[in-house]
């Protein structure tokens, strides 16, 4: 696996499988709406019925540790402002 990958892997899934539970309990919530479908076998269960679940429970403060901790887009930080420059003329 080439470096970074496995970081990428793991926030691609996640976000993907975050999506698909909420889609899910949407579902739940209003009857008559179409879920996702049926997951198919046991990593798509793992993700879903385990990850998502306890991803969601943890409090903010310890989900917002563990994404500083990842390597990621999510921890870089936004340009400074150009420095003030006179009018163009």
């Amino acid at each position: 696996m080439a470096r970074g990958s496995f970081s990428r892997w793991l926030r691609e899934n996640s976000q993907h499988y975050l999506m698909v539970g909420a889609h899910e309990q949407l579902a739940r919530r209003y009857p008559g709406t179409r879920g996702p479908r049926r997951p198919h076998g046991p990593l798509e269960l793992a993700w879903l019925r385990v990850f998502a679940p306890v991803y969601r429970a943890l409090p903010w403060p310890l989900r917002h540790r563990i994404l500083r901790a990842m390597p990621g887009s999510h921890r870089q930080t936004w340009a400074p402002p150009p420095a003030p420059r006179d009018p163009a003329v």
